[in-house]
């Protein structure tokens, strides 16, 4: 796929939270000419990049007003739920890298920044120095298979080992890099629940070997629902590390009820308020029916699920654009819909209370990038009992500079080497 090469006038619209057609309207120009200063056809003229640079500034005074507690970055960023998270007790973020392009317009959208967001990781991992100074990394890095059976396998066979050889080639890899250059005060890792299980908990042990012994931090992790907080059974695990000794205690964090948590009808839009093409073709319904009901036979679970507003629904997947079948909204008398991009939006959290998330992207898209996300009300939970821990740590730092960091050995890939400095 060819991406168009962004413009400055592309940069300014969208660090100022403008839509084509909303810029369109500020400079009072015709959608044409928008449109061409935007493929960068046509010169923009001063005036216009003025204006434009004056929208990012109220925008930039706005949002980050009071928000100089501490520096974190976002790698795998998806749409900013982390960032939310940790931009809700004082933090302010300076690096952003999102590889997909799409993602990268809603990030960009939503998020006011004085920089711009950055693409695969990997491309900084490689130079860490790309990447500013900071004191909390958030990554919510994908699952990879590692290819090597584990550190104590290759213990028993003599093999050398470190995180290069047990993880190169896998994004968590990348992040290990990233944390072991720039040791921030505190980490967050987030992914999917099975992560603890996959290849029979081995890929885990790699992951808290890596940060524990060989990055020497103190690392805890916990699964944490979000029923609670929305009306969605969705399990995610969160690993948390402190450079320094901490008494920050995850499992000892008393999660809400969820008995208590909130039903669907807390989120879903009016029915005259949800467009028709959202409820299902008599052709996919009958089909969703037929399915389930030759599985059932087979007394398999396979199938669609059916939801009301009284309901708590199940995870919601980055494959939800193509049928909707894992969370499907009764209609009595009617054949069930889908959920919109506005109901999934409060379904993660990202729309909630004040805070308006817009979605600019297709409904493909937008069904992507909600499947994949954090739920931002957690990722809260989680940033507001770090904050004191967070706040006490950089205290430290400041008053005691760490001048006792480990050394940890960094096997570049074959024609290289480095040694990393903490």
């Amino acid at each position: 796929m060819r991406t168009r090469k962004r413009t400055e006038f592309s940069r300014l619209r969208e660090q100022a939270g403008l839509t084509l057609e909303e810029a369109e309207a500020l400079l009072q120009v015709s959608p044409r000419t928008a449109y061409r200063y935007e493929d960068g056809t046509s010169k923009v003229p001063r005036l216009a990049l003025k204006t434009l640079k004056d929208a990012v500034d109220r925008r930039l005074s706005v949002s980050e007003a009071g928000r100089t507690n501490f520096r974190f970055i976002d790698l795998f960023a998806g749409i900013g739920g982390l960032r939310l998270g940790f931009q809700s007790i004082g933090g302010r973020c300076v690096f952003t890298s999102e590889w997909d392009p799409h993602s990268q317009k809603t990030y960009a959208l939503n998020f006011p920044d004085n920089h711009r967001v950055s693409g695969d990781v990997r491309e900084f991992s490689k130079n860490p120095d790309l990447i500013p100074e900071h004191d909390v990394l958030l990554a919510g890095f994908p699952c990879q298979p590692f290819s090597l059976a584990g550190v104590s396998k290759k213990n028993s066979l003599g093999r050398p080992h470190g995180f290069l050889c047990d993880t190169q080639g896998t994004l968590f890899f990348d992040t290990a890099q990233i944390i072991a250059h720039h040791r921030p005060a505190a980490f967050v890792l987030e992914n999917v629940k099975n992560l603890e299980s996959h290849d029979k908990g081995r890929t885990f042990a790699t992951i808290m070997h890596v940060l524990k012994d060989e990055l020497g931090y103190h690392v805890q992790h916990r699964v944490i629902s979000s029923e609670p907080w929305v009306p969605q059974k969705r399990e995610r695990v969160f690993i948390v590390g402190f450079r320094d000794p901490s008494n920050f205690d995850f499992m000892g964090l008393k999660l809400p009820p969820a008995k208590s948590g909130p039903k669907l009808g807390t989120i879903l839009q009016p029915h005259d308020e949800v467009d028709s093409k959202y409820t299902l073709t008599p052709r996919l319904w009958e089909y969703l029916q037929s399915y389930k009901a030759k599985h059932q036979a087979k007394g398999n679970g396979f199938g669609y699920s059916l939801f009301g507003p009284n309901d708590v629904a199940r995870t919601l997947s980055a494959r939800y654009y193509k049928d909707g079948s894992e969370v499907l909204i009764d209609q009595p008398g009617k054949r069930p819909r889908r959920l919109t991009p506005l109901e999934c939006a409060r379904l993660m959290g990202f729309d909630r209370g004040e805070r308006r998330f817009r979605i600019e992207v297709s409904d493909t898209q937008a069904y992507r990038q909600f499947g994949n996300a954090v739920v931002v009300p957690v990722v809260e939970f989680v940033a507001q009992a770090m904050k004191s821990h967070i706040e006490t740590a950089l205290a430290a730092s400041r008053e005691y500079p760490d001048l006792s960091r480990p050394v940890v050995e960094v096997t570049g890939p074959a024609s290289s080497s480095a040694t990393v400095h903490g």
